[in-house]
């Protein structure tokens, strides 16, 4: 059982999503680019780009509590747990920082995106979600090892869930693609 509410998550993760987006090019109301999105210095974008890093540190950091939360794990299970999913979760995160990198080159292009750019993003997307199943299923019988099945279906299963609520949030505030 879900012992974490999934409304607070989607609370917490839009107000992350919101924050991160806000670091980079930002996305402006109404689904366009703010103008002064291009006059970005570098010294600005390396400040994005730490900002970007920080929170990307407290999402991974919320995912853990979340799943410590509502996975019961005895004492056994979790020192044999932990240190696995921490080897997940560093390499996710490298997957991961390629969505926020290909987000950044979306906002960068976005309002003079061309329709091989529009179609690289859309590739870049699908590598990156095709990455996340690799992992996952190359993390499968690593958790398998140390937890029961069940176990290690919940644990992919609320994994999934509050990647999907992070997708989801980052997703709302980016724009569709113009024709």
């Amino acid at each position: 059982m879900i012992r974490i509410s999934i409304n607070g998550c989607m609370r917490t993760l839009a107000v992350i999503g919101a924050t991160l987006l806000s670091f980079g090019p930002a996305f402006g109301q109404g689904g366009g680019l703010q103008p002064k999105a291009q006059l970005i210095s570098q010294q600005a974008e390396t400040a994005s780009d730490q900002s970007i890093a920080m929170l990307s540190k407290d999402i991974r950091s919320m995912k853990k509590q979340i799943i410590a939360a509502n996975m019961d794990l005895t004492d056994s299970e979790a020192e044999k747990f932990w240190p696995v999913y921490d080897q997940y979760a560093a390499e996710l995160a490298n997957i991961n920082d390629m969505k926020f990198a290909l987000i950044k080159d979306y906002a960068q292009n976005y309002g003079n995106m061309t329709d091989e750019q529009a179609v690289a993003y859309i590739k870049g997307q699908a590598e990156v979600d095709e990455s996340v199943n690799r992992l996952r299923m190359k993390y499968l019988p690593l958790f398998r090892r140390v937890l029961s099945g069940k176990a290690t279906a919940m644990f992919f299963q609320i994994e999934l869930r509050v990647s999907l609520m992070i997708d989801l949030q980052l997703a709302s505030h980016i724009p569709l693609i113009q024709p």
